[in-house]
Order: C-alpha cells, then structure tokens, then sequence
C-alpha cells in the first residue's frame, strides 16, 4: 500500500509544480524579459520482483526556461543597431528640418541681400537704397547667427544626451555585477540549479544595456555573465563593474569623450570609432559626421561669401571717393589650445594673389598643427592629407600660416577650427551707407577731339593700392601701336601687357589689356573700335559721388560667381555660394533619408528576430490555459491513486478486525 501511497504522492507533487510553474509563466506573460518555464520530470528509480522492475513513481528533475542563446544574439544585435539609427535619425532630423526650411534657411536672407545690392546698382547715389542694403546685410549676418545658434544648442542638446547616456551605462552595469553575485549564491544554495528568474533580470538588464551601447557577453563556469564593450574592454567581470565616465577634450572643453575611469590614473578614453552600436553611438557619430560637418560648412559659407565681398569691395570707390572698406567682418581662424596662439592663422585672401583661387581652396575641415621638433605639420583631419611647412609663412588649402612667433614645443600640437565659429562671429563692418564702394576707381575718357571710333570699357580693377590720387594715364595710339604717359610717373615704373599692339582689324572687336604700375595698382581695360592714329584715350581716378555702379555689377555677381570647392590642386572654383548652401541641405537631407532607411530596415529585422525568439521563449496563453487543465487532471488522477491506496489500506485494517 505504501508503495502506491508514495506513487500518487509523487504524481501529485509532480502535477502541482507544474500548476506552479505554467500559473507563474501566465503571471508573467508581459513581463519584459521573461522566458517561458517549465518542469523536467523523470521517474524514481524501480525496484525488481521475481516478475520483473515495477515503477515508483516520479520526480521533478528540473525547472528550465526556454532560452535559445543564437536567438538572443540576433535580438541584441539589431537591436543596438536599431536603437543607433534612431537615436542618429532623430538628431539629424533637426538640422534637416532647419537648414530646409524657406523661413529660416539662408537661401531666403542671401537672396534678399543681392537682391537689394542690385537695387543699389541700378541707383548708385540712392542713400535710401544704400541703407536698405545695410539692413539686409544685417539681416543675411543675423541669419548666420540664428542658424549657429541652433546647432549650438543641438550641439548641447547631444552633449548632455551623451553624459545621461554614460550615466544610465554605469547603473545598469552595476546592476548586472550585483545580480551576477546574487545568481552566484542562489545557484550554490540550489545545486546548482538555474536561478531562471534572476538570469531572466539579469538578460533583461543586458537587453537594455545594449540599447545604449553594443556589448558582448560570455557566461563564465560559476555563472556569472562577463559583458564586454568596444573592441574587447571589460565592463561587467564578476561582481565588479568598470566604470565610464566623460572627460572633456583637451582641445574643446565643450565637447565630451568617452573614458574608462580607473580606480588609480588617469581616465583612459575611449577612440569615438571602436563606441559601435546603441545610443551612445548614435549620437557620437551624428556630431562627428554631421553636426561638426554642417557647422564647419555653415561658416565655410559665412567667410566665402564674406571674403569674396570684402575682396570686391576693397576694389571700388564709395560715394566720397574712397576705396572701400571692409563690408564685413570675417572671423579669424580658432586656434587651441590658447598657448599656441602665436601661431597666425589668416584666410589667404591676399588682393595681390588671385583671390578667387584661394576661396576655392577653403574647406570645411578641421586642422591639426603638429611640431615634432624640426618641422610643422598641417593635417586635414577629415582627408588626412598632411603638408610639411616652411617657416616662417606657408600656406595651405586657403590657409595662410605664420610660424615666425610659434610657442609650440617639439611634440606639441594645436587644433586649428578655420570655419567652425564663423557664423557665429560674422558682422557687419561698416554702418555708413556712403562706404559702400560701388563704384570703380578708375574711370576711361576719350577726348572728342578723336577722329576714330576706338572705344575703352570693361576697367576692371585687380589691385587697387594707391590707386586714389592726382594721375593720368595717356594712351596714343599710333600705327598699331599703344604709348603710355602716366604723369606724374611712378617711382618704380610701370608697363602694360599682353603687349601695347592693337590691330584695328583683327581687334576691333574688342583687345584686352592690362596695366601694371610698381608699387601701386593693377587694372584691365578693354579697347575696341578701329582708333586713328593720333587718337588719345585717358585712364584716371573715379571722381567722387557720380553714379557709379561698375563696382556695384561685380559685387551682384558675387551671387552666381564661382567661388567654392577648387576641383583639385590648381583647378578653377566649381561651386557659387548658394551651391555650396544647396549642397549642405542636400548632404544633410540625404543623411536624413539614409538613417531613416536603414532605421526602418533594422527595425524589420528586429521585429523578426523577436519573432524567432519568441516563438521559443514567450509565453503562450492559449498553451498555458490547455496546460493548467491538463495539469489539474494529474494532479486529480494522482489525488485517485492516493484514494484508492488509502481505500485499500483501510480494507485490510477491516479485515484484521
């Protein structure tokens, strides 16, 4: 009797853990992380009679989760790159929106501007018209602010974003080392036995790690979890959990690394390009590859078109007779750390050299200056192309370098910022609209006393030192020949060029030249016509306050000149300034659309291998709802066993009575 008492015992216990265990997966069929349970059963070890081996019984020989590590691993893996594309997505998103929006992108300003220098050309002497430029410049230099200052605060927007991050990393890592202890000791009070519901918190804590940044896990023969970041670095090892921690860049005290904080030393930090996956990811590649890219491109708009005017403006006259000034106010270089300050960096805009070759030359990169102890290395950080330097002034790729008062020991560098706060610091140089010099200093007569048809247009002014003051240029033409007077003479001399030969039949159409004077200015001239020998045509200062608009034409032109982007080492300009800001909003949109995409796509993926997983491990209420009738059978068909045995027990105490 015993023997079937302890048989239906066993199927009872047998059938109430499995209750247990198929009520506790429905208890927790939403709870995050949670994998199905269930029972091992086997049977008790038989006994022999003559007649062969009878059965005692069951047991449960243990409490398993379904859990599928390939599984899992697929889950975490598009899941962190899921969570990186989104993170990158919504950030972009931002400048996307801005930089394409017509009432707050720069194409609106930058039109109105022109449009207004076009206003002031068509009516030279118009000081109403004059002051409407000014206000629209003002207008076009407040809008390179407005644009900077929204990226400054998308900028500090993923700055906190990145120390929060880093924050939330160091907690859920700790959490993990507690519970790797915490598995430890309940694994070595049960056998050894899986702790199903603590590995459970402890997967689930690694699920959310993973958002944040990409791990990697080995589960270790005690059964601690060891998690492991970047190309190797050990975050969780046992019960300890490294901690990371933010450190700013030496260079940049506003932007932040990411660092290993050791107990003794200093941080060590982290390269930004071995941080793959998750959040943290996310956000320090959108402000690597976007952020500083769209900055330094903004200000690399800023100083073109600025530099380009300044340059233009400096080659005419205002309405009092003066050569112009600077129109704006072009920010120099950024150079950290301050110590090297004495390093001078300049955009090579010299009016002697060819100014339109040099702008083309300027990039949106940033630059480190390194001195090894003999020599001075320029690096563009983005192409990696390096130029040794040649003291005490060099240039490179539009930069112009001077080393004569460098501070910088051997082994040193500085990082060079040419463009990165020039929105920012752009200004309006002058406030008087008389300074703007639209007209050109140098103006052609030709005497009426002339008897040909030759004709002089098209001065075009290339160097306008000394150009302002009391002299005469004479022309005579005589037999195909030009002689020049200029009185008084220069000092140094002067002389034109390709040579003073004009044909009056091969270049009546028109025959370009150019006079050079020592010291002083340089301009070009056309001569068309057919002149008559004897004919005299004179070159001389612009007096002041005519209705000049030569200088103001060019300065229009500035919209549609090429000025940007040099195709290649030597190579002319390919790109006008609203290019260069239309190529900004396409790369930005084209970023945007792409981390779109592929957010999209590693969603799909994501959700399917959820999918995968959770057809093994998720609980299935429909199942489980059959289990606990199937179970409850048992435990009432065992519950039967144990009656009858009782039964028959007590049918044999009443026969011995």
């Amino acid at each position: 009797m015993a023997g079937l008492l302890n048989i239906g015992l066993s199927g009872v216990n047998a059938a109430m853990g499995q209750l247990i265990t198929t009520s506790h997966n429905i208890a927790n069929e939403s709870t995050p992380g949670y994998h199905r349970q269930r029972v091992i059963q086997s049977t008790l070890m038989p006994y022999f009679s003559g007649a062969g081996f009878f059965g005692t019984g069951t047991k449960m020989a243990a409490v398993t989760r379904a859990y599928d590590h390939f599984l899992e691993n697929q889950v975490l893996s598009t899941d962190t790159r899921r969570t990186e594309y989104a993170t990158y997505a919504a950030q972009i998103r931002q400048i996307d929106n801005m930089l394409a929006d017509p009432t707050v992108g720069l194409s609106a300003a930058m039109d109105a501007f022109f449009a207004e220098m076009r206003e002031v050309a068509a009516d030279p002497t118009n000081l109403p018209t004059r002051q409407s430029l000014l206000s629209n410049a003002q207008a076009l230099v407040g809008r390179f602010h407005t644009l900077n200052d929204r990226l400054t605060e998308i900028r500090e927007g993923v700055e906190y974003d990145i120390r929060a991050t880093v924050d939330q990393i160091n907690t859920l890592a700790k959490d993990i080392a507690e519970l790797n202890q915490r598995i430890v000791v309940a694994q070595a009070a049960g056998s050894n036995k899986p702790a199903n519901d603590l590995l459970d918190q402890r997967g689930q804590l690694v699920t959310e790690l993973n958002k944040l940044i990409q791990v990697t896990t080995k589960e270790q023969a005690d059964g601690t979890l060891s998690v492991f970041i970047g190309s190797g670095q050990n975050l969780v090892m046992g019960n300890r959990a490294t901690t990371l921690g933010t450190v700013q860049d030496k260079n940049d005290p506003q932007r932040y690394g990411v660092a290993i904080i050791p107990r003794t030393g200093d941080p060590i930090v982290i390269p930004e390009r071995l941080i793959n996956g998750g959040v943290l990811a996310g956000l320090l590649d959108f402000r690597r590859e976007s952020l500083d890219a769209t900055q330094n491109r903004l200000g690399m708009i800023a100083v073109s078109m600025a530099s380009a005017f300044n340059n233009q403006q400096k080659l005419g006259v205002d309405l009092g007779g003066a050569l112009g000034l600077d129109f704006f106010k072009v920010p120099a270089p950024r150079i950290v750390p301050g110590d090297a300050a004495a390093v001078s960096f300049d955009f090579d805009t010299d009016p002697l050299a060819d100014d339109i070759q040099n702008l083309g030359l300027l990039t949106d990169a940033d630059y480190e200056l390194k001195y090894d102890g003999t020599d001075y290395v320029i690096t563009n950080l983005s192409t990696k192309t390096s130029k040794v330097l040649t003291a005490p002034t060099d240039s490179f790729e539009g930069l112009s370098i001077d080393l004569s008062a460098s501070s910088l020991a051997a082994g040193q560098s500085a990082l060079i910022q040419p463009t990165r706060y020039a929105a920012r610091d752009i200004a309006l140089a002058i406030n008087d609209p008389r300074q703007i010099a639209a007209g050109c200093p140098v103006i052609g007569d030709v005497p009426v006393t002339n008897v040909g048809t030759g004709q002089i247009s098209n001065i075009t002014m290339s160097d306008a030192t000394n150009v302002i003051g009391p002299w005469n240029l004479e022309l005579v033409y005589n037999a195909g020949n030009l002689t020049l007077n200029l009185t008084p003479p220069p000092g140094g001399g002067f002389g034109i060029s390709p040579s003073n030969v004009f044909n009056p039949t091969a270049d009546s159409s028109g025959k370009t030249f150019t006079v050079t004077v020592a010291g002083g200015f340089e301009f070009s001239f056309t001569l068309s016509g057919t002149p008559q020998d004897g004919d005299v045509f004179n070159l001389h200062p612009t007096e002041a306050g005519v209705a000049d608009n030569r200088n103001a034409n060019l300065l229009v032109g500035l919209q549609t000149a090429k000025l940007l982007f040099s195709n290649g080492a030597g190579g002319p300009p390919t790109a006008t300034i609203d290019a260069a800001y239309s190529q900004l909003v396409n790369k930005v949109g084209n970023k945007t659309h792409e981390m779109q995409t592929n957010e999209l796509t590693q969603t799909a993926l994501y959700a399917q291998a959820c999918e995968a997983r959770d057809a093994l491990s998720a609980v299935n209420l429909d199942e489980e709802a059959a289990n606990l009738v199937r179970y409850q059978q048992a435990y009432q068909a065992s519950s039967q066993v144990m009656t009858v045995a009782q039964r028959l027990f007590d049918e044999i105490i009443s026969i011995m009575r």
